[in-house]
């Protein structure tokens, strides 16, 4: 009935091509292939969440390096466990290396960095200037405003996390969920277009434009979604 792929362009003249090959065969197709094509909805929630992160860009880049400085060598990760215990910070997560067109895994290791900020503080303290002039090179080291601006938007990027998990499900159906989630996402982003934060505004609005994209125009979405939700 339908085969879901993501929005590269070139699945498009993919399914045209397919869809004249299904209609060759004799019931070979489901209402004539009209809705064989679905776009894969965490695949568009990961570009939406995506264009609103090149707003902290710079940010979300410092903290990165300064993760990646630390996970580089036992000795570093060594020194860095030495700050955590001298901070009593109590956490069982590790720090964790994102994969950089993953928003969800950069959503992971920003939430598990911001439990360690005192523990990052001590150690560019603390490591006989090495810290600081290895992380000059790259984009420098992240700073207060750094840190709070994205603790200010992790709540934000919850939503979508846990949005993506139950959209990613592979033991149970998720069609029949997918406009909920949609219509619920498409809210929330636009009550934080209207926020007095200017950064999180900023960062709301290109996210509606992306959402918008693929999602707006009621024509242009897969009428089987429809279908799934009145028969769920």
């Amino acid at each position: 009935m339908a085969i879901t792929v993501d929005n590269a362009s070139s699945n498009d003249v993919g399914f045209q091509y397919l869809r004249k090959r299904l209609l060759r065969w004799k019931d070979g197709t489901v209402l004539e292939g009209k809705f064989v094509h679905m776009r894969c909805a965490t695949h568009i929630l990961n570009l939406t969440v995506r264009e609103g992160l090149k707003e902290c860009d710079d940010s979300i880049k410092r903290i990165r390096n300064v993760v990646r400085f630390v996970r580089s060598s036992p000795a570093r990760l060594q020194k860095f466990r030495n700050c955590v215990n001298q901070e009593q910070i109590e956490s069982k997560r590790q720090l964790y290396l994102d994969v950089e067109t993953r928003w969800n895994s950069t959503y992971l290791m920003l939430e598990y960095a911001l439990i360690f900020r005192k523990a990052f503080d001590l150690l560019e303290n603390s490591n006989g200037g090495k810290f600081f002039s290895k992380l000059t090179k790259m984009s420098g080291v992240p700073t207060d405003m750094d840190w709070d601006r994205v603790a200010s938007f992790i709540p934000f990027l919850n939503i979508f996390y846990d949005a993506t998990l139950r959209l990613s499900g592979s033991l149970y159906a998720t069609t029949n969920v997918h406009l909920l989630e949609l219509v619920t996402i498409g809210k929330m982003i636009k009550k934080k277009c209207e926020s007095v934060d200017i950064k999180e505004r900023s960062m709301a609005n290109g996210m509606k434009k992306k959402h918008d994209k693929y999602w707006e125009n009621v024509d242009n979405i897969n009428l089987m979604l429809y279908v799934a939700v009145c028969c769920a």
